[in-house]
């Protein structure tokens, strides 16, 4: 891989459309070979239920269940915010493919060498 390259999304169902967006970035920085992780925080964290992003489908877009498929699938990793995730009560035994709940230092241990971000 060339380098690193971050996505933080902090919406799900409530803003389908930077949801969606957020997936597509991710794709592409992977396509571009950049070691990609995509943080879920607050509303975002339950994209890492599986089924949730199941019926989420914007308009141009291919369906966002597909794109987070496509981005596992692409060796690209989802970071879930542990205490995002437990203050809403999601099941960890149910998380997608890629998907692993971590704390903040592991969020900044990827970007402590200058990795670049974008947030949706």
């Amino acid at each position: 891989m060339a380098g690193k390259f971050c996505v933080s999304l902090t919406h799900s169902g409530d803003d389908p459309d930077r949801a969606t967006v957020a997936f597509v970035v991710a794709n592409a920085a992977l396509g571009s070979e950049q070691e990609t992780v995509v943080f879920l925080s607050t509303e975002g964290v339950r994209l890492a239920e599986q089924g949730y992003a199941d019926d989420i489908h914007e308009d141009g877009f291919m369906a966002l269940s597909e794109l987070m498929g496509l981005f596992a699938e692409g060796g690209g990793e989802i970071y879930v915010c542990a205490p995002c995730f437990n203050k809403r009560g999601l099941d960890q035994d149910k998380l997608v493919d890629g998907a692993v709940i971590v704390g903040g230092a592991k969020l900044v241990e990827f970007l402590a060498d200058g990795a670049p971000s974008i947030s949706y």
